[in-house]
């Protein structure tokens, strides 16, 4: 039987993973385009995933698996799961080469005309690939978050879609330099976002037969570990990358302190 939330979560994530298209828009405007901006929104997408995480959905993990196991082995349950997800989504992104790897995010200026065109597609094709391999787990974690809890779904998909932006970027701008065609660049930007929902798919109808408070607790508390892990591998590093220390900081805490202030006041 379908959830009640099913295809609220599922909207989520898909809106979430198109927002790689978001990305590749900016990419063509990047002459009016301000780095510091995209830095301070990057560390607020952090702010919101690592607080919404530690806080919100490691603590609902713990609950349900306290029902299930009781209090001291429930909270290893969650701690060893938790620790599981940081090594499933670290170990995707050792798999990657370096030079697909979507954190390497190209900057205009690293993209001449004269370099070689064969060589810049390729490189637009692997991060596509490389980026929709990470999504995958990113769809999961948008996903689970709206299926426990709605107004949860809708912060962890706006702080996903802002991490989207530069990874759209990543792909679009070598496939642009490569081909000189806005259409194709925004096609493969936009079809790497398209794992996230293939990924919430695939994770819950792998799962459904066997989903219960259990499995509900195991998969949150692994949810916590991508999205923190996330933050501090992609967001952080890539919002220093585009702005100044400082402003990725500003962003961060502003973003806990908005998480913090929505809790408490659908609490």
């Amino acid at each position: 039987m379908i959830p009640e939330n099913f295809w609220f979560a599922i909207s989520l994530t898909l809106l979430a993973g198109l927002s790689t298209g978001i990305g590749s828009i900016l990419a063509f405007l990047s002459k009016s385009f301000n780095p510091k901006f995209l830095a301070g929104t990057l560390g607020f997408s952090a702010g919101v995933m690592i607080y919404v995480s530690m806080i919100e959905i490691f603590g609902k993990a713990k609950d349900s698996l306290s029902e299930v196991y009781g209090l001291k082995t429930g909270y290893v349950v969650t701690t060893v799961a938790f620790f599981i997800g940081i090594a499933v989504i670290a170990i995707i992104d050792a798999l990657v080469p370096e030079r697909e790897n979507p954190h390497e995010i190209a900057h205009c200026e690293e993209c001449p005309e004269g370099r070689n065109h064969a060589g810049l597609m390729r490189m637009g094709l692997f991060s596509a690939l490389a980026i929709g391999i990470h999504n995958f787990p990113e769809g999961l974690a948008t996903f689970m978050g709206a299926l426990g809890d709605p107004a949860l779904g809708i912060s962890i998909t706006v702080a996903i879609a802002i991490h989207n932006i530069p990874e759209g970027i990543a792909v679009s701008m070598p496939i642009y330099y490569a081909t000189g065609s806005r259409k194709k660049a925004f096609f493969y930007s936009a079809l790497s976002g398209f794992s996230e929902p293939l990924g919430a798919l695939a994770g819950y109808f792998l799962l459904r037969q066997i989903f219960g408070e259990s499995m509900f607790g195991i998969t949150f508390a692994a949810v916590a570990g991508i999205m923190v892990y996330i933050s501090l591998d992609e967001l952080l590093p890539t919002a220093e990358k585009y702005g100044e220390h400082h402003v990725a900081i500003f962003g961060l805490i502003g973003g806990m302190a908005v998480m913090a202030l929505s809790l408490l006041l659908f609490a």
